[in-house]
């Protein structure tokens, strides 16, 4: 599983959903399962949370399903493409239960579609407003429009219903402002896909997720590549919203091998870092690290 996200949707019970295709990079998507957990060390499954109805728009690149519950209902954030129109972007699906079935919720992506999106993630701001938090990588767009070299994480305002976008995206930092972000590389041997060919020792920006500390700072997490490998950053906005400007801290908090995390912090308490590790498929797993605020800074709980 890669791109793991939990939801506790009752005290002591936790539902995981994660990026679960046997050919999550280009073959014919199936759909998103999840698990079932009360002690987050065994779970329960798969249950299949969603499976593309007849003329749905999307057939491969199911990646990274995130899950909030408002209003009691459950909404599923997740990246989408379509081998037919080239277009891959974030999109909302909908449920009465947690773990689903889900069904689609927006018409499309949320998301532009004149460049490629990916891994968007929820927040609602101090006003009740939701707003999209998304990358768009360094690959191609849409028809072989040339990458980027320097990933770019935006944010989107939506609708209150959460089917469609409003306005334009704001560009909030790109990969380059993290003095640890280094180009993507492959392994010796390994022939990197032609989209991320387009550009040339490419930065990226992927996995955001946005959290408040104790004293109330909005703090992200996001992933990038570092000098060992796939890793997580913490960024803080300056004015304490979505918009910053956002500063980067100027060490990973995940160095090694390791990306695409969330905070889970359980209602029993305990917080936890939690990610995919390694970065090699189909080795990577599920990931539980303890974390804590140090000085209102976010850290592995060991390294005080």
């Amino acid at each position: 599983m890669r791109d793991p996200f939990i939801i506790e949707t009752e005290p002591g019970t936790f539902v995981l959903f994660g990026t679960t295709d046997e050919n999550v990079w280009g073959g014919p998507a199936t759909g998103f399962d999840c698990y079932t957990s009360t002690d987050l060390e065994r779970w329960q499954g798969p249950v299949a949370a969603f499976r593309p109805p007849a003329g749905f728009w999307s057939d491969t690149q199911y990646w990274a399903p995130e899950v909030f519950r408002l209003d009691g209902r459950f909404y599923l954030f997740a990246t989408f493409a379509s081998s037919e129109t080239r277009v891959r972007g974030v999109a909302v699906l909908v449920s009465e239960q947690a773990t689903g079935p889900y069904l689609p919720w927006s018409d499309g992506p949320v998301t532009p579609q004149e460049f490629p999106c990916l891994d968007g993630t929820l927040f609602i701001d101090d006003a009740a407003e939701p707003w999209l938090v998304f990358s768009r990588g360094a690959e191609g767009g849409p028809a072989g429009a040339a990458g980027i070299a320097d990933g770019e994480m935006y944010a989107q305002r939506m609708s209150a219903d959460l089917r469609e976008s409003l306005g334009s995206p704001e560009l909030l930092f790109r990969a380059s402002a993290a003095a640890w972000s280094r180009p993507l590389t492959f392994p010796e041997g390994v022939e990197p896909p032609a989209q991320l060919r387009l550009a040339k020792d490419p930065l990226f920006t992927d996995g955001p997720f946005l959290l408040r500390s104790p004293a109330g700072r909005l703090q992200m997490l996001w992933s990038s590549f570092g000098e060992q490998g796939y890793a997580m950053g913490v960024a803080t906005s300056e004015s304490g919203t979505v918009l910053g400007p956002w500063s980067q801290e100027p060490e990973p908090l995940w160095p090694v091998n390791g990306g695409h995390g969330m905070i889970l912090t359980p209602s029993a308490g305990g917080s936890r870092l939690v990610f995919h590790s390694p970065n090699d498929s189909p080795a990577e797993r599920v990931t539980l690290v303890p974390v804590a605020f140090s000085a209102d800074d976010l850290r592995l709980a060991d390294c005080g």
